[in-house]
């Protein structure tokens, strides 16, 4: 069975920082997908980013562009989401999940399961 342990989230004030961990077990993720998601108060959970585990091609949502990063350790099935400028519209649960496809890793609605995420609360 897989599972992720999101970690890493916490209050912070608008323009600072903060990066997330996820701990993936449970099968190898060789051609897959590893993307973060967020689901911000009374609101449906939306994509953030993706990476492809194999060869490291990335994609990010607009309102994160160029200040989100995405990246993985391979060896330590970790993916992590490095989050700079942060404004008070990116307070969320923030979630990480995985799909064979982009199709797939682009709409958070199709994913059966997540983990518990991470709070992440930007102050203004």
């Amino acid at each position: 069975q897989v599972q992720f342990v999101e970690s890493g989230g916490g209050l912070v004030q608008a323009g600072g920082s903060l990066r997330l961990s996820c701990a993936a077990s449970g099968r190898t993720f060789n051609n897959y997908f590893m993307g973060w998601f967020r689901q911000p108060p009374g609101k449906e959970r939306e994509f953030v980013a993706f990476i492809s585990w194999n060869g490291g091609a990335t994609n990010y949502a607009d309102s994160v562009k160029g200040r989100f990063t995405i990246s993985r350790d391979k060896a330590k099935d970790t993916v992590y989401l490095q989050m700079n400028s942060l404004k008070p519209e990116d307070t969320a649960v923030y979630y990480c999940n995985y799909a064979g496809s982009i199709a797939t890793i682009l709409r958070p609605a199709r994913f059966a399961s997540w983990g518990q995420g991470t709070q992440v609360t930007v102050s203004s």
